[in-house]
């Protein structure tokens, strides 16, 4: 049974409304060609750098209280979809939390029924950067859905995720894990709760085994980490750092996305490859 898409047909439709009253400022960019740097996508930014992105960090909370013109939805009473504010992808949706939550502690079983229930009706890649280290860009707990139609690919590193898991193998110098995620049940009832409990397992799994620790007993993640998301597969990626040669990476860049800024050196870029700044960015693997 196919998802009834309708968070992500909400979104676009409240986007158009929220464009119109100027609370959406959607990026211009354009798709550089850099030879090498396949199956990367690599976009610059045109325009200003928006202020979030500036510079490495946390901001003064923008989700307490919300944009009104940006909610989608809420669900119960824990958790709310709201539209980005500032979109590469029309109909790019946040999942935050409700009431203050940190976006460097750990992720709860409230934040992973919110995700399956949301999950249950809309696909895509989601993806989380737990703290400012991981590009993270705002303190308050959100995670990140960039809706995808059924059968398409997810990313475009994507096939060679999938190639690492029919392999049994890892390909990366640095510390990541990736587990293939149970096949989606169907609408019936309990199926959100059991996908929930699912993806909890995973996200505690790969935290004990990149050692970022444990919330029984860690009161925070030891270490920065991204998680990146899709029916098929979860991964898991720890951090060292949030930028290299003027490249603001966060989750998305292991998914094989690149933003370029007035601030980044695309000759490096040529020169090194997006591998290499991967490598740069992420925590380096105990055989590298």
């Amino acid at each position: 049974m196919g998802r009834a898409e309708r968070l992500w047909q909400a979104g676009l439709q409240r986007s158009e409304q929220a464009r119109a009253e100027q609370a959406l400022v959607p990026l211009g960019t354009d798709l550089l060609s850099l030879p090498g740097a396949e199956p990367f996508e690599v976009r610059r930014l045109l325009g200003a750098t928006p202020k979030h992105l500036r510079a490495s960090g946390p901001r003064p909370n923008p989700f307490l209280p919300w944009d009104p013109r940006l909610e989608v939805t809420r669900l119960g009473d824990t958790h709310v979809v709201l539209l980005n504010k500032y979109p590469v992808q029309p109909g790019h949706l946040l999942l935050i939390s409700q009431h203050w939550q940190p976006q460097a502690g750990w992720l709860g079983a409230d934040d992973w029924r919110a995700v399956a229930e949301m999950d249950s009706d809309t696909g895509g890649l989601w993806f989380f950067n737990s703290c400012a280290a991981a590009g993270a860009s705002q303190p308050h707990r959100h995670l990140q859905l960039l809706p995808r139609p059924a059968a398409s690919s997810s990313c475009p590193l994507a096939a060679l995720i999938l190639e690492q898991l029919d392999q049994h193998r890892p390909a990366w110098p640095w510390q990541y894990a990736i587990s293939r995620r149970a096949q989606r049940a169907g609408a019936q009832e309990g199926s959100s709760a059991a996908l929930a409990r699912d993806l909890q397992g995973l996200y505690l799994g790969h935290a004990r085994q990149l050692g970022l620790g444990d919330p029984r007993h860690d009161p925070q993640p030891r270490h920065p980490y991204n998680l990146l998301f899709t029916d098929q597969w979860f991964l898991s990626v720890r951090r060292r750092t949030e930028h290299c040669a003027g490249f603001s990476v966060n989750a998305l860049g292991f998914a094989g996305y690149l933003l370029a800024t007035e601030a980044s050196d695309l000759h490096w870029l040529q020169q090194q490859g997006p591998w290499r700044l991967l490598h740069a960015v992420a925590a380096p693997s105990t055989d590298s």
